[in-house]
């Protein structure tokens, strides 16, 4: 078993380990800023933030980013994102998000991009709206290690994404 493997059979066993009624499940499809296919599975809350504003939500997700690669194989990475959440128009509305997060990835690099260090900051933006019982997403993320260690070759995602309750 690669070490990719191991890594990606342990957090999903760790995500299938948690309970649906705390949790929403979100899927998303995309590429990277290198052409490189990208997946990402997601679990994540929605708590309100109705001290500070009746619209506002934190979200905290944690999930899997899988990438493809031509060039040296997969890479793997555990994200934790958490995000700010704006409603328009009601519960059920139009939404924005923005947030700054964390990823782990397995390896340093993807692609021709050298990350030099594992971990990656990630910085997210997205729009979405009310999807049949779910609601769908268009987010698109910068991964950068902020300057910790040269070279600092980030990337980005742009991902459509899916999130429903169980």
């Amino acid at each position: 078993m690669s070490r990719h493997t191991a890594i990606a059979a342990i957090a999903t066993a760790c995500l299938l380990g948690s309970s649906p009624t705390l949790a929403d499940w979100s899927l998303a499809a995309g590429a990277t800023s290198e052409s490189t296919a990208a997946l990402q599975i997601q679990v994540d809350h929605l708590l309100p933030l109705e001290g500070l504003h009746p619209r506002l939500d934190l979200r905290l997700a944690t999930g899997l980013l899988l990438l493809s690669s031509e060039e040296k194989g997969a890479n793997t990475a555990w994200l934790f994102t958490p995000a700010v959440r704006y409603t328009f128009m009601g519960e059920r509305g139009v939404f924005v998000e923005a947030g700054i997060g964390g990823a782990f990835f397995v390896e340093t690099r993807l692609d021709a991009r050298e990350l030099a260090t594992s971990f990656q900051f990630e910085d997210r933006i997205a729009l979405g709206l009310p999807w049949a019982d779910g609601e769908i997403s268009l987010a698109l993320t910068h991964y950068s290690n902020a300057g910790i260690k040269n070279p600092n070759d980030g990337f980005e995602t742009l991902m459509l994404g899916y999130r429903v309750s169980l």
